[in-house]
Order: C-alpha cells, then sequence, then structure tokens
C-alpha cells in the first residue's frame, strides 16, 4: 500500500482540472477508474438519491456493471447502501451475503467485503460510494477516512454537473412548453415576453393561450413553487391537464376546481402552484377569469386608466379547501388591453408588492401590443436582470373599424369548406355578429362556396376566394371564381341560390369570361353590440 504522502497526492489526482469539462457519465466513468485505483478495490459503485422515491439508483459502477444494466434501486434504510445514506456515516462490512445485503448482485459476484460512505452536500445525502474487495481484505478505519475525502471531493463534482444539466434541461423543458408563436385571431392583438431569471436560474412560470371549441379564447398563467428541473416539470404536467379541462369547461373555476382535484389526488403532496384562469366570450366583450393565489391582471381602458382587475383570490393548486371557486366576469370595452403576469414582474427584496403593483398600473396603457410590452419591461425591468422568471402576457380588444378583412384563397376543393367556415367564425365574432348573423352567414357563403367546389371547374380543378369586410354595420361577403359554369348546371343552382337570398339582406351575382363574382351583404342590428 502507498505511504500517507502518496495517498494524499493521489487524492487530489482524483478529482484535478483535467475532469471539469466532462459530463455527468464520462465523469462518473473516470472518477469510478480513478477511485479503484487509489485505493486498490476490485468493485466501486455509485448510487445517487431520487428524493421524491426515496431510493438510491445504481449510476455509474465498476467491476460490478450489472447493477447500473439491471436498474438496481435500493430502498432508504434498506440494506447497505440504504443504511450508509441513513446513517450519513461510514459503514464496513466484513462479511458480504444474503444476511447483510439487499442487493443478491454483490454476493453473487464474489464480494466478500464492502466499505460505503455517503455523498453529502451541505449535511444533505445525495447518494452513496461503496467500494468492495473479492479477496481477504477487510477495510480499516483508514480507509474510511481516505474515502470520505474521496467522496467529498466527487459529491462536490457531482453535484456541480447535476446542477448545470438539470438548468438547462430545465430551460429547454420550459420553453418547449410556453407557446411558440401566439395564435393569430380577428379582432385581438397579442403579445408577451419570458425572461428567465439572473444567472440562468429556472422556476415553474408559464403563459398559455389557445382558442376554444366556442370560438372564445383562453388565457393562463401560472407559477410553480419552487425552482430547477422538479418545478418545470410540474409546470408542463399542470399546464397540459389544464389545457384539458378549460377544453371542456365554460367556467374557469370549475375548470381550476377540477386541476386541483387531480394535483390533490396524483401528485406530491408539497407540490403547489399559483395560476389564473381567463375565458374571453367569442364576442371578446366579456372576460370569465379565475385566480388560484395569483395576482390580479391589470385592464386598461381607451381612455388611458389602468387599475387591477378585482376578483376574489382563491387558494392555490394544491391547497386543500371546503370553500368553492369562484369566477368573475368584467366587460372589455374595444379597444380595452388586458394584462396578465407572474409575481417576477413586480415583486422586489427592497420593495412592497404593493409599490410594484402601482408601478405595473402606471406602465400599462390601452395601445398596440408590443409597444406597451416594450414599455411595462422598461419600467420595471429596466437593465437589470430579474431575481425571479418573469412571464407577461397582453392582449388588447381591437376597434371594429380596426378588424382587418379576412381574406382566403383556397383550393376549390371540399375539404377547403370546413377551413373557409373555422376562419369565419371567429372573425364574424369579432366584429361584434351574434349566433343568429354568425348562422346565416355561414349558411350563406357556404352555398356560394359549394357551388364554386362543384360546378365552376372540371377535372383540373382551380380556387376560390372569399373576402369578408365590416361596412357601416354590414358583413359583406365576396366569393370569387375564375372557371366557366355550363349553363345547365347553372339552371339547378336555383335551391342553393334561394338558401342564399334567405340568409342575406342582399345576394349579387355576376358572371362573366374571367368567371363568377358572389356579393352577400348581411346587416349586423345595432342591438347586436349592446
Amino acid at each position: 500500500m502507498p505511504g500517507a504522502d502518496e495517498r494524499l497526492r493521489r487524492i487530489e489526482w482524483v478529482t484535478d482540472a483535467a475532469l471539469a469539462h466532462l459530463g455527468v457519465e464520462d465523469l462518473l466513468a473516470e472518477l469510478l477508474d480513478r477511485v479503484q485505483w487509489l485505493l486498490e478495490v476490485d468493485t466501486v459503485a455509485v448510487l445517487l438519491l431520487d428524493a421524491s422515491a426515496e431510493q438510491l439508483v445504481a449510476t455509474a459502477a465498476k467491476g460490478i456493471e450489472a447493477e447500473v444494466h439491471q436498474g438496481v434501486r435500493i430502498p432508504l434504510g434498506k440494506g447497505f447502501a440504504g443504511r450508509v445514506a441513513v446513517e450519513k456515516r461510514p459503514v464496513i462490512l466484513p462479511q458480504v451475503d444474503h444476511t447483510t445485503v439487499l442487493n443478491p448482485i454483490l454476493w453473487e459476484h464474489g464480494i466478500r467485503s464492502l466499505l460505503g460512505v455517503p455523498l453529502l452536500t451541505s449535511g444533505r445525502v445525495m447518494g452513496v460510494l461503496h467500494v468492495g474487495s473479492l479477496g481477504t481484505r477487510q477495510f480499516t478505519d483508514d480507509d474510511a477516512r481516505l474515502l470520505e475525502i474521496v467522496a467529498d471531493r466527487l459529491a462536490s463534482a457531482i453535484q456541480v454537473r447535476q446542477a448545470e444539466v438539470q438548468r438547462t434541461a430545465a430551460g429547454l423543458l420550459q420553453r418547449s412548453l410556453l407557446p411558440a408563436r401566439l395564435p393569430a385571431v380577428s379582432g385581438l392583438e397579442m403579445a408577451a415576453r419570458y425572461v428567465p431569471a439572473e444567472r440562468g436560474r429556472v422556476s415553474g412560470d408559464w403563459y398559455d393561450v389557445f382558442v376554444l371549441p366556442s370560438g372564445g379564447l383562453c388565457v393562463v398563467v401560472g407559477d410553480v413553487v419552487g425552482r430547477g428541473f422538479a418545478a418545470a416539470e410540474e409546470m408542463g404536467r399542470l399546464r397540459s391537464t389544464l389545457r384539458a379541462h378549460a377544453f371542456f369547461s365554460s367556467d374557469p373555476a370549475e375548470a381550476l376546481t377540477k386541476l386541483n382535484q387531480q394535483v390533490q389526488h396524483f401528485d406530491r403532496p408539497r407540490m403547489m402552484a399559483t395560476a389564473q384562469l381567463a375565458m374571453l366570450e367569442p364576442s371578446f366583450e366579456r372576460l370569465h377569469v379565475s385566480s388560484a393565489g395569483h395576482l390580479p391582471p391589470v385592464l386598461a381602458i381607451a381612455d388611458g386608466h389602468a387599475n387591477l382587475v378585482e376578483l376574489p383570490n382563491d387558494p392555490p393548486v394544491g391547497v386543500s379547501s371546503a370553500l368553492p371557486r369562484r369566477s368573475t366576469t368584467i366587460n372589455v370595452p374595444e379597444g380595452a388591453l388586458l394584462c396578465f403576469y407572474t409575481d417576477g414582474l413586480v415583486e422586489r427584496r427592497a420593495m412592497s408588492l404593493d409599490v410594484g403593483l402601482k408601478r405595473l398600473c402606471e406602465a400599462v396603457v390601452a395601445g398596440p401590443v408590443e409597444s406597451v410590452c416594450t414599455r411595462i419591461m422598461g419600467q420595471l425591468i429596466g437593465d437589470t436582470a430579474p431575481a425571479d422568471d418573469v412571464a407577461m402576457l397582453v392582449l388588447r380588444r381591437q376597434h371594429l373599424s380596426d378588424i382587418a378583412p379576412l381574406e382566403l384563397v383556397l383550393p376549390a376543393q371540399p375539404w377547403s369548406l370546413k377551413n373557409i367556415r373555422d376562419s369565419m367564425r371567429p372573425w364574424l365574432s369579432a366584429v361584434g355578429a351574434r349566433p343568429h348573423a354568425v348562422a346565416d352567414l355561414l349558411v350563406a357563403v357556404g352555398e356560394a362556396c359549394t357551388n364554386v367546389v362543384e360546378h365552376a371547374y372540371g377535372p383540373e380543378g382551380g380556387i376560390v376566394t372569399v373576402r369578408l369586410e365590416l361596412q357601416l354595420r354590414n358583413v359583406i361577403a365576396t366569393i370569387c371564381d375564375t372557371g366557366r359554369w355550363e349553363p345547365s348546371r347553372e339552371q339547378s343552382q336555383g335551391r342553393g341560390t334561394l338558401l342564399m337570398r334567405c340568409c342575406a339582406d342582399d345576394v349579387r351575382i355576376s358572371r362573366g369570361s374571367a368567371g363568377t363574382t358572389v356579393v352577400i351583404r348581411r346587416h349586423l342590428a345595432e342591438e347586436a353590440t349592446q
């Protein structure tokens, strides 16, 4: 065996700077080789703690690779490794058999003695390092002290690599779950910002926005308590679950109630998150919102006033409560802007929350959404990296006069008819059309487009162009083709034309050598906007 000075030199070599560039797997493989050489042992193994399952997982091994290949897991307090982890001290095992170890791989491979030490960081167990001998060697207290020194350095190296890997993975997961692009919805402008915390720390902040089957819009913003990969992973589960509940519900409070019930039943008891779920009606005139411990949104109206929305704040997700969750309905006038956000935008260590919320209200105006986002981030974040993640979603209801016409150019094929209907519904809602008017226009335009698909072109096919615009409370729909209709087929369209005229205030059809144009006018009654 080498002398004391030589051993100390070898210890320094175990975790020298040359290993700094290695990833977790390569680092463990190299370290185990060096530990085996340093202590002159036959086997080395590292088992890392899976805290959620309260088990040690065989992560790397030398001489007993089967532990890793077979996915060995040792419960805390059970067997040799479990005992080392719970007692947080070295354990020497002079005899290895079924009475002393839980894992049969150890004695089946002929290991006759074991020495194990905990991997500790700040007094917290992160795993176990154990070495074994196939011969008659009996480990001593000096061996244990030496292995403890190695374990301390090994734990530090592993912790650094794990933190880097988890931070990267959490960041990728978090960004993958944020909307890649906001949906394009006629009558609404939307913009968002997401800024990670300083030094790349990751938390469970998220925002989401999607169109509901009703034609309305669902907005979600939330924040999982905690940091790192666990918080980002939990955020992903909550986001997907809440999407499913919101898809089948018209009441935000009901969706949040179901989410909380699911979390209470399936997830970890200590999991907690704030969340806010808002549903805009298809006309965008009213918003239904429910809050689970989350900060209220800000509403800015066209005359320049911006205030926090007054709504009851129910317990966060993950907290048991016998009280029912509540939804609040607010009016959203034309030109009004809504700002949803997480607490990283307004909370500061040296400033009260009330001051942060006041600053936010002062920054929010009912203007173009991208400009508003820039204004808010400039006034509340400025040049200083935030200490917590910031997620913000801003949406603005356009004035009817600002809503652009809907223009579609599609192949004159049967499958295009559904695309036309799906595009018309949100546009008609945005310009204030009520259900009866929407139904009439869907039928009238649908009949005109069906005629194009069936009769305007021959086998070579063609295109159908649809344009909808609002003119003085009248929806003007123009349907064009460039085909040549056969006279016999024109005569068969009497019933379709009659149906269009029944559903509209005026229908005009003009045919020429360049194709056919159908113009449909449907008046939106003034009371439809009340």
